[in-house]
């Protein structure tokens, strides 16, 4: 009796992270890398959408992707730089009524700096 009470329980608890897992829109999967490109070098964002006829935005901004329902959109990085805060660390990507945020490579909005020679001392 305690067993079959047991499973009772476990069925709607299964049930919820089930329905959870589905309810999860795609686009929290929007990722990114550095690509090469036309112009040097390019920031490759990739991510999912309910349908082909969804609009994708990054940062504010409309973009052409390419794909249907699993996208892609490569923004040459100085477009990037043009469009985010100095410093960020991530872009919001916006697919339908979903706002994402998803995290550039490290150091990529960072500045440059000149380095005239390193030193390095072993111990």
């Amino acid at each position: 009796m305690s067993i079959t009470l047991h499973r009772s329980r476990m069925i709607p608890a299964l049930t919820a992270i089930i329905a959870a897992a589905l309810a999860t829109p795609a686009t929290a999967e929007t990722r990114t890398r550095l690509v090469d490109c036309e112009s040097g070098s390019c920031l490759l964002v990739t991510g999912y959408r309910a349908s082909s006829a969804s609009v994708v935005t990054i940062n504010g901004h409309d973009v052409a992707v390419q794909g249907a329902r699993k996208w892609r959109v490569s923004l040459p990085i100085q477009t990037v730089r043009q469009w985010s805060a100095p410093y960020a660390r991530k872009i919001m990507v916006a697919v339908d009524d979903g706002h994402f945020q998803a995290a550039l490579p490290i150091g990529l909005l960072g500045h440059v700096e000149d380095l005239a020679f390193l030193t390095v001392h072993s111990k």
